[in-house]
């Protein structure tokens, strides 16, 4: 805690202190208010002005430090001023003693809350920004929620100040009134019992109530717009409870936990079960790279004492294992696993008639319709082709379609280029140079990995060029050419054009959400770059929900199982409760070797953001297991919370760097600082030990200096 908040806190200290110890309180009493009436009446008469401004200032004060007392002042408001000019009077004095009490929490207390609370405040100040004026509005209007509670709760959020002020000056004017004309009535008062009667307290629940039964309304009115067109189709029965549509990480979830609370669902999906990840994705890009580091470290065998050699391999076999490694995780997504877990699994295609009903067309040709009371639309995505003129021409493979057309060759492509330098393109670059392939990788953007800070790319194109890949930033695609057998792709690069011979040409520049086909045009649900939904992924059509890459924000397998929860208990039980999808705390992982993996902030995005950080950095090269296999390349860095442990985001790079990240992951979400970790045991020798390494840094680096002076003259002391 810096000085100036404990200054001020010593000061507020020593006026509470004060308060007690002259026993202030006497004079905040109904008893001395009603004594001292008369007196306080000539007063006013003789001396308005003064009087005036002594009151607003005591009771500013008295607001500003929450103490017992703001009842008895607001009746003695109406007691010596009237009705009228009290209620003007104590309304803006409540609201600036308020507003002070706000800032004050926020000054000394709010600081060492998000230390502790960390990411838990964070996710409440988002709800604040959204609808934080429209909840502090509803809890003014009800006396029973203490006043100078909501000051201090609200002064540990980031709610701006004079929207704290505006508010509290609307919401309070109300109760304000009603004790100002008590005040009035000073004479018949025996006890401040007698001001609120139980019609009166009923009346004011009701009046804080009804903001939210209003939103409430308003909600279902915007329903009924929605739906204004289609309700004469909405049946009395449902067939289903749920259909699903999409059999990707996103659908099977969804499907899976329906099915699990006994609710009738059915899945569609109408190729291959298990969607973009098993099929094209994460697995067999995993199983290529597993295969690609097997024969790089064969050919640097001399790092572990051995003999370099060159591996020899079928790439036919290679592939084969590929198609392997699918067909063995195969069967936990298949059709037979979840229809033994209870659901229906339709092969075909969806569409979306209206808001409860889908038609089928299944593979066989036949159609089925049915209703059903909520949708879940989990299409996933495809690769992005971009329009490059000649492309068809050459003939191009994506992330999608390289699987079986590669296993089709005898021999690694000979020349290749990878449009595209995200996570996807680094990957499969890497994985073929190492095969063997003469690799060129194509990235329109000034380094690869773009949304990694500058020397993670750094290391990544290092490592990238290590293995034989040429990387090519900062080149514009321009168009493909074909003369004969020969392919080539013209590039532009500082002005000049370049070009560039292939035989094969990998588009690997992103992925787009599947959004057509499905009837989303016809309901007038928007099919831009994703669906839109609210924090609850709900489209505009309350029971129709999206998940995964076609709801977006981030197209990862994890993401997607992870909104799964959400749309699938939303759309069962959110007529009880429904829940806000949580992004707080996001993981992911490109996996070239090293890995890169990254959870929360990195440098670049706390800097576009203005948000201010400490940087922690452990190198791999000092750690024993790391040294000892003899993998050294990568570090953690560590972004934490000016002077305090919280962590803000971590990066990692190095071997098994996405697997390591899960400690941080854990720590962001409960809330742990770099001080638990620091004091959790690891095991050694281990990979795990630079995460504790990492948090001995940033312990090193806030070593009380002054306190340890003191404790080495203690021990020079003890020594005699």
């Amino acid at each position: 805690m810096n000085t100036k908040k404990i200054s001020v806190l010593l000061m507020l200290s020593a006026l509470v202190a004060a308060y007690f110890a002259f026993d202030l309180g006497r004079f905040l009493s109904l008893d001395y208010l009603k004594s001292s009436q008369t007196a306080f009446e000539n007063l006013y008469a003789q001396q308005p002005l003064q009087i005036v401004a002594a009151y607003f200032a005591l009771y500013v004060l008295v607001t500003a430090l929450s103490f017992p007392g703001a009842v008895i002042l607001t009746l003695a408001g109406g007691a010596i001023f009237g009705l009228w000019w009290g209620t003007l009077i104590v309304s803006f004095a409540s609201s600036v003693g308020a507003t002070l009490a706000f800032l004050a929490s926020r000054f000394v207390l709010r600081d060492s809350v998000e230390a502790r609370l960390g990411q838990r405040l964070a996710e409440f100040n988002r709800g604040v920004e959204k609808e934080g004026a429209f909840y502090l509005f509803t809890l003014r209007l009800v006396p029973l929620v203490p006043f100078f509670v909501i000051n201090l709760l609200m002064g540990l959020t980031k709610m701006k100040a004079a929207t704290f002020y505006w508010v509290s000056q609307l919401g309070m004017l109300a109760g304000t009134a009603v004790y100002v004309n008590a005040g009035t009535q000073l004479a018949q008062l025996d006890s401040l019992k007698g001001i609120l009667s139980p019609a009166l307290l009923g009346s004011f629940v009701l009046l804080g109530v009804f903001p939210l039964l209003a939103r409430k309304i308003v909600d279902g009115l915007k329903s009924r717009q929605v739906y204004a067109r289609w309700r004469h189709l909405k049946p009395r029965q449902f067939d289903r409870n749920l259909v699903v549509i999409g059999g990707g990480a996103a659908g099977l979830v969804s499907a899976y936990i329906a099915a699990v609370v006994k609710a009738k669902v059915t899945l569609v999906e109408a190729h291959k079960m298990g969607g973009d990840c098993l099929n094209y994705g994460c697995v067999p890009s995993k199983a290529l790279i597993k295969s690609a580091k097997l024969a790089n470290q064969m050919k640097h065998a001399s790092q572990y004492g051995l003999s370099d050699t060159l591996a020899t391999f079928s790439f036919k076999a290679v592939m084969q294992r590929i198609h392997e490694v699918i067909a063995a995780i195969e069967p936990h997504d298949s059709i037979e696993r979840y229809t033994g877990l209870g659901v229906e699994v339709l092969q075909g295609y969806a569409k979306i008639v209206n808001p409860w009903t889908v038609e089928i067309t299944l593979n066989n040709g036949s159609k089925q319709l049915l209703t059903t009371r909520a949708i879940v639309i989990a299409a996933g995505a495809r690769p992005f082709v971009p329009p490059l003129p000649g492309m068809d021409e050459v003939g191009y493979v994506t992330s999608d379609t390289l699987w079986d057309e590669f296993a089709k060759l005898d021999e690694v492509p000979r020349r290749m280029v990878v449009l595209g330098g995200g996570p996807i393109g680094c990957e499969l670059a890497q994985s073929f140079a190492r095969l063997g392939a003469q690799v060129t990788q194509v990235e329109m953007a000034p380094r690869i990995l773009i949304r990694e800070d500058e020397d993670v790319s750094a290391l990544a194109q290092a490592s990238l060029a290590r293995d034989g890949v040429t990387v090519l930033t900062g080149h514009k695609a321009l168009r493909c050419e074909k003369s004969g057998a020969t392919k080539a792709i013209f590039v532009e690069h500082e002005g000049k054009e370049i070009r560039i011979e292939f035989d094969t040409l990998l588009c690997a520049v992103g992925r787009v959400a599947r959004l057509t086909g499905y009837g989303l045009e016809e309901l007038g649900i928007a099919t831009e770059r994703t669906v839109p939904t609210n924090e609850y992924l709900q489209t505009i059509f309350p029971n129709i929900y999206a998940a995964g890459d076609v709801a977006g924000p981030y197209q990862f397998t994890h993401v997607a199982a992870h909104q799964a929860w959400y749309v699938a208990v939303n759309a069962l039980f959110g007529d009880l409760r429904k829940f806000k999808a949580d992004y707080s705390v996001i993981p992911w992982a490109t996996f070239i070797d090293p890995e890169v993996a990254r959870v929360g902030l990195n440098e670049q995005e706390a800097k576009e953001k203005g948000i201010a950080y400490e940087l922690t950095t452990y190198h791999l090269d000092d750690l024993d297991r790391a040294i000892a296999d003899s993998d050294t390349e990568g570090f953690v860095k560590v972004l934490t919370a000016p002077g305090k442990d919280r962590i803000l985001g971590v990066t990692m790079v190095g071997t098994h760097a996405g697997d390591l990240l899960a400690e941080y992951v854990l720590a962001m979400k409960h809330g742990l600082g770099l001080n638990k970790i620091l004091g959790t045991i690891h095991t050694y020798p281990t990979r795990a030990e630079a995460n504790k390494y990492a948090a001995g840094e940033w312990k090193r680096a806030h070593q009380p200096g002054k306190l340890l002076e003191w404790v080495g003259k203690y021990h020079d002391w003890r020594r005699g």
